[in-house]
């Protein structure tokens, strides 16, 4: 078990952090597209010491919308990308699970966020930012106290116009890039 410095952790939300999100879910590699500047702002935080994580509600595959297989495609999409431009995605964590399932891994729980501090030696994410697009990733992170970090992109605009309390301290970013470039810039990180 690698043990690692919980501020240079990274765990990032997939479908409208990384991707193009859609209300008819993300099915296959055809339909997984990344957001612009999203790759390339992974790979930057990976070649300045980050560690990235992504954890991701994949209830399409609990609801038979597609295979473990497509999943399986658009992770290796995504890590493949990642990968050419020098980068690296140290885990992939999802929940297959429909909300109706009653398990601890859907987000807002934060059974992912668990999963990852303990494969790193961590007794929780103090120190570490979770991204997401959504209220409920910024809960799930919260949860296993790692900073909130909410992105304008996917529904970003939309969590943010819906009024409800975002987690205590959260920081509000444009997308992804403008993220990764704070963080790299950041004193306490270089």
């Amino acid at each position: 078990m690698t043990t690692i410095d919980p501020s240079k952790l990274i765990i990032l939300d997939r479908d409208g952090v990384i991707n193009i999100d859609s209300d008819n879910y993300i099915k296959s590699t055809e339909e997984w597209i990344p957001i612009t500047g999203s790759i390339e702002a992974i790979a930057d935080l990976y070649k300045n010491g980050f560690t990235i994580c992504v954890a991701t509600n994949q209830s399409g595959l609990g609801r038979k919308l597609f295979k473990q297989g497509a999943l399986d495609a658009m992770h290796d999409k995504l890590i493949n990308l990642v990968e050419k431009h020098g980068g690296k995605i140290h885990s992939i964590r999802y929940c297959p699970h429909t909300p109706e399932g009653q398990c601890q891994c859907r987000k807002p729980a934060a059974g992912m966020f668990w999963d990852i501090a303990e494969a790193f030696g961590l007794n929780d994410l103090k120190g570490a930012h979770t991204v997401g697009d959504s209220l409920r990733d910024l809960q799930a992170g919260s949860a296993a106290n790692s900073s909130a970090v909410l992105v304008r992109t996917g529904k970003g605009e939309k969590t943010l116009a819906s009024g409800k309390a975002l987690p205590a301290g959260t920081l509000i970013f444009k997308d992804l890039r403008e993220f990764a470039d704070s963080m790299i810039r950041s004193p306490e990180h270089s």
